[in-house]
């Protein structure tokens, strides 16, 4: 259903308060909360708060993702999309596809994954070190030692760098928008 007219000032200001929003969050999550705590906290403690945290910031990113092409669709008709309008919208479905891949497959395995390999590092007295480069040699000897840790840690890399991936390029997708919504401002 398409919307008549103009959106009016209130749809304006939701609309570029969701959208800086989920950006300022991405933002916050990719490039400084992660490594202010991995600097901070114990290594399992690290993976612990990460797993309480993505589940919550999975899912609100979606939210964003699906509210800002919603009200982006519902004032901008397809037939109607000029070249910049067609790159932003697309924009926002990608955000929107790879925010659920993430919230509700990449994040949960990665998690899952990592409590696995949490379990085996404990009982080889590992885990508590600050840092990922503290007593790097123990986790080495541990990869060596024992296949299924190895196997649990390329499961783990894989879903993890799968995930990082598609937290980028949403995160990427978002700032582009931003940067057509200043550019566009008086067309939102």
């Amino acid at each position: 259903m398409v919307a008549e007219g103009e959106p009016g000032s209130l749809v304006k200001v939701g609309y570029l308060l969701i959208l800086s929003t989920s950006w300022g969050m991405q933002f916050w999550m990719t490039f400084i909360a992660g490594f202010v705590l991995i600097r901070g906290v114990p290594r399992h403690t690290f993976g612990l708060v990460q797993s309480k945290l993505f589940p919550f910031y999975g899912h609100a990113v979606l939210l964003c993702s699906f509210l800002n092409l919603a009200v982006y669709a519902a004032y901008h008709p397809r037939d109607l999309l000029s070249p910049s309008e067609s790159v932003q919208i697309s924009l926002f479905f990608g955000s929107l596809i790879l925010s659920a891949l993430n919230a509700r497959w990449f994040s949960p395995a990665t998690s899952k994954s990592m409590f696995k390999m949490q379990a085996i590092e404990r009982e080889h007295g590992l885990g508590g070190e600050v840092g990922l480069k503290a007593n790097a040699e123990g986790y080495k000897l541990l990869r060596e030692q024992d296949p299924k840790y190895q196997a649990l840690r390329k499961r783990f890399m894989r879903y993890h760098g799968i995930s990082s991936l598609c937290n980028l390029v949403c995160l990427l997708c978002n700032g582009a928008n931003l940067v057509y919504t200043a550019l566009l401002l008086p067309t939102l």
